[in-house]
């Protein structure tokens, strides 16, 4: 307990367990069927090898959690969240994805733009502001993926 009478989401042992054991694995589900569905967006789909592919998929998805983890815990900290019970899960789930499309869209930039680490096919929509240039479905998928995986780990579980 803190000052205030609250035990902390870190201190809760089911916020622990609803990260853990609920959201993380279905945003690893929600990412992974993201991941394969915008293949076609980047060079990779029409240049690269079966198992490269396949590689990069799992190395995405695997990314896309510790991303997800990272933005959540970001949100937690930023809302000073107590326990599962008394969270304002709208908050946290707006929260929690803009930290994960701030990071990404800024990753995607550095990878296409700055370090020229992959590159987009003609079909991805890109956004141009601030005079920086990254694609929308990276973005969107932290603006869909999050709060939705939050949604199903509060309402139905693993």
């Amino acid at each position: 307990m803190d000052a205030d009478g609250l035990r902390r989401w870190y201190a809760d042992r089911d916020t622990l367990r609803l990260i853990g054991v609920r959201y993380l694995p279905w945003l690893a589900v929600l990412s992974l069927a993201w991941e394969i569905a915008h293949l076609p967006l980047y060079t990779l789909w029409h240049e690269a090898s079966a198992g490269f592919i396949a590689f990069s998929v799992v190395h995405c998805t695997l990314g896309d959690m510790a991303i997800g983890a990272s933005a959540l815990a970001v949100s937690l900290i930023a809302t000073r969240a107590p326990q599962l019970a008394l969270w304002r899960l709208p908050r946290i789930a707006l929260l929690t994805a803009l930290a994960g499309a701030g990071y990404t869209a800024f990753s995607e930039w550095m990878n296409t733009v700055a370090r020229h680490g992959w590159a987009y096919s003609d079909l991805m929509p890109v956004l141009r502001a601030f005079g920086f240039e990254f694609g929308l479905s990276p973005v969107a998928q932290w603006l869909i993926l999050p709060p939705l995986a939050l949604r199903l780990a509060v309402t139905r579980g693993a």
